[in-house]
């Protein structure tokens, strides 16, 4: 039975990015990240505020970029789309060059595409996501007149290709998206630990806000807000007419409807909000937001010893080290 040679892969995780481009776009484009933990509800706000914003007259291109493609399955039906990856891939092989077309689709006045990601096993997710950056590239992003630009990015891991925005200075500000609930506060914590971590360095990205979804009113996501120094820009309600909607790939955001309201200022909210320096908290501070017995801070640590980890009595042994007297 043959081993798997770990030596591409070795050999992909120690490649430097490739260099991508951070001048300015063409027009005033605001390029917006939003960040957040998997399955807090991001994609479900980004494709119903793109929508809103569509229909409020705005030239929005809304981007895919965590590995899953999921954002754009709720903005058109449920249908999947080709991956700008896996179709660059399919025209390589095939001797072709990829065309906006391929992997570009819009609706009401949306436009709509997914980065993509790796066959599981096969790559680095982070890496793919540069690729597809530099595939936008060449297919003209930097060249197209957007009033805004919306980037879904998993929030789990804020490093190489996932944190390319913040370190490369590729937006104008992030937003994170959490609920009330440990996990994806602590998401939402280390986006604001890397926008401060890129500032230091001379970045200029900044967190424009919160939105708080699946908002239950207990109350914890509104006070992490306060403690690092950004605004909740909407609060979805936890509600069961929106988790059905969207478990069946519908648009809330439409003018006229029940949520309208809700998104429509969400818009404004986003499109207004100034990038601001956040101010991370430390795990002891996070934790802090909720009662002990939901997160077991009242807890204290109790060190192992010697004896512990054998099991059984330990007599320390003398040191064979060489210990000269003074002269």
């Amino acid at each position: 039975m043959s081993m798997l040679d770990p030596g591409p892969l070795r050999d992909e995780a120690h490649q430097e990015p490739d260099p991508v481009h951070s001048g300015p776009v063409t027009k005033e484009t605001q390029i917006i990240a939003i960040y957040g933990k998997g399955g807090s509800g991001k994609s479900f706000a980004l494709a119903n505020l793109s929508y809103m914003m569509a229909q409020q007259g705005k030239r929005v291109l809304l981007i895919g970029c965590d590995p899953k493609s999921d954002t754009t399955s709720l903005l058109f039906g449920g249908k999947s789309t080709p991956t700008i990856i896996e179709t660059s891939s399919k025209k390589k092989l095939a001797g072709e060059e990829i065309g906006i077309e391929d992997v570009c689709f819009q609706r009401d006045g949306v436009f709509a595409m997914e980065l993509g990601g790796p066959e599981v096993g096969r790559g680095c997710g982070g890496r793919g996501i540069i690729h597809g950056f530099e595939t936008l590239e060449k297919l003209g992003f930097h060249e197209w007149g957007f009033d805004y630009v919306l980037l879904d990015f998993l929030g789990d891991v804020v490093c190489g290709g996932f944190g390319l925005p913040i370190a490369r200075d590729m937006c104008q500000k992030v937003i994170v998206v959490a609920s009330n609930d440990l996990q994806s506060l602590y998401v939402a914590n280390n986006v604001c630990k890397a926008v401060e971590y890129f500032r230091k360095m001379g970045g200029n990205v900044g967190v424009a806000g919160m939105i708080l979804n699946k908002d239950d009113g207990t109350g914890e996501a509104q006070a992490f807000a306060e403690a690092v120094g950004i605004p909740v820009l909407t609060a979805i309600p936890a509600n069961d007419d929106i988790r059905k909607k969207s478990a069946n790939y519908q648009i809330i955001g439409k003018p006229g409807g029940q949520w309208a309201s809700l998104f429509e200022q969400l818009a404004i909210n986003v499109a207004e909000a100034p990038p601001l320096r956040p101010t991370p908290l430390d795990q002891d501070g996070l934790l802090n937001l909720f009662s002990a017995d939901v997160t077991g801070a009242d807890f204290a640590l109790r060190p192992a010893t010697q004896a512990d980890m054998r099991g059984a009595p330990y007599v320390a042994k003398p040191s064979l080290e060489i210990v000269y007297d003074a002269v």
